[in-house]
């Protein structure tokens, strides 16, 4: 197999065994982030918020669940800055473990009932922790895959830590499901959360194999680096970074609507068991391990932009159909509402978003780019997706929650509209540009 770096012992540097390795990791950390999301519609009212009632305590799982994606923001910042100058693999790590340990410390931590108000605050801490790895995990985790891709075969590897998201979606729900059967109780809710570290054991072994990415090496050997990466981003790519949160809205914020509020919302408004929502999101995301790298594989062929507008077209179209196949309570039906919302509204865009936001960056500020535009949004679709729609519900029903899903849909297609086509574009073009625009010269300092 065909190596695209220099040969260093014990490590690999294929094209295929880098994705390998960004999948495995990003599914990962996407494990121990949802198995919050879950926790949290679920269960955490009940454990860390008993004297509310049923819908407040949700809400107030569903906020601290937000805490997460308020600070993934920070965490693109700082891992970007340093995946800029340092490196993209040694963030890789870094974030991992971060995530990891916060994970597995919240399957150790007391309920109100035994430490009283220190719990949801120990708690919102830890989920803290948690938006801080994630936050700087998918910037390194799709560069590593982009850049070591070859050219015209970007979005299909680019879309193999996407697939991170469904993976650890299915694992998450799963691991949750079967543990909370086998082990009802206080230690159900807990195991998952510390299987975390066995899993993260695993990530570190193969993340610690791979090799920097070959762009970056590119700019290292050439003393080019960016002295403020996120300075310089805003400097030369201002659009590029607001283009790619409005790009990000419909994404993120109808996938939680989706995959964490239905289950509240089979529960509180269907009268339905738990199951009945978990399975369908158990389904899309073992559907999503397909439809994610056959969207981005499609992408290299017909470009980034006709399917994110396929994707955010269908999103808003479907945001009435998705609650009436809902409200029919019929179980196959909800789950058929849940796999298309995700199998084609969000995979059609999730699949090419990592390829088509690294396109949008040159490789000197390519991770602060990136991840700043990936996770501003996150703060204001995902995290506070799931709060916004249970609000809506309980004050004006599932008309309300419909339009906001169609609303954040709107400014995505809108967002396209106005992105440039990037699928034909060299990656390693852009560095002399970028260098020119921030006033340090056409040449790099000499080796």
């Amino acid at each position: 197999m065909e190596r695209l770096g220099g040969e260093h012992e014990g490590q690999v540097s294929s094209i295929r065994q880098v994705a390998l390795a960004s999948f495995i990791g990003t599914a990962i950390e996407w494990y121990d982030f949802f198995l919050y999301g879950t926790a949290a519609a679920l269960i955490f009212g009940k454990l860390f918020f008993p004297g509310f009632s049923s819908t407040a305590g949700t809400l107030a799982a569903f906020s601290t669940y937000a805490v997460g994606f308020a600070a993934r923001p920070l965490g693109g910042l700082v891992f970007g800055h340093y995946g800029d100058r340092i490196g993209r693999k040694a963030m890789l790590i870094l974030s991992l473990m971060i995530m990891g340990i916060a994970t597995a410390l919240i399957g150790l931590l007391p309920t109100f009932q035994t430490i009283g108000i220190w719990a949801p605050i120990l708690l919102v801490v830890l989920r803290f922790c948690q938006g801080i790895g994630v936050g700087g995990e998918w910037g390194g985790a799709v560069l590593m895959a982009v850049e070591h891709a070859p050219e015209g075969r970007r979005g299909f590897y680019g879309s193999w830590p996407q697939m991170g998201v469904p993976a650890g979606l299915l694992g998450g729900n799963l691991v949750f499901l079967a543990s909370n059967a086998l082990f009802p109780g206080a230690l159900g809710w807990r195991l998952p959360f510390l299987f975390s570290l066995v899993l993260v054991a695993v990530g570190l072994f193969i993340r610690l194999r791979i090799l920097e990415s070959p762009a970056f090496t590119q700019v290292k050997e050439s003393g080019t680096e960016a002295n403020m990466p996120i300075l310089d981003v805003f400097r030369t790519y201002p659009k590029e970074v607001f283009l790619a949160m409005g790009m990000r809205i419909a994404e993120n914020g109808t996938f939680y609507v989706l995959t964490v509020f239905v289950l509240t919302y089979v529960v509180e408004e269907l009268k339905l068991d738990q199951s009945a929502g978990q399975i369908g999101v158990i389904i899309a995301a073992f559907i999503g391990l397909f439809t994610i790298p056959f969207f981005g594989a499609l992408s290299d062929r017909v470009g980034r932009r006709p399917l994110y507008l396929l994707g955010s077209g269908f999103s808003l179209l479907f945001a009435f159909p998705f609650f009436w196949l809902m409200n029919t309570g019929v179980e196959p039906l909800i789950w058929l509402a849940i796999v298309l919302g995700v199998n084609i509204g969000h995979d059609a865009m999730y699949g090419p978003q990592a390829s088509f936001f690294a396109e949008l960056f040159g490789t000197r500020v390519r991770y602060s780019g990136a991840s700043v535009g990936y996770q501003l949004a996150s703060v204001l679709a995902g995290g506070l997706s799931p709060l916004i729609a249970l609000a809506l519900l309980s004050n004006y029903g599932y008309v309300a929650v419909a339009l906001y899903t169609a609303f954040m849909a709107l400014i995505t297609v809108i967002s396209v509209l106005l992105a440039t086509e990037t699928y034909r574009s060299d990656i390693y073009e852009t560095q002399a540009r970028e260098r020119q625009l921030i006033g340090e010269g056409p040449e790099p300092r000499a080796q």
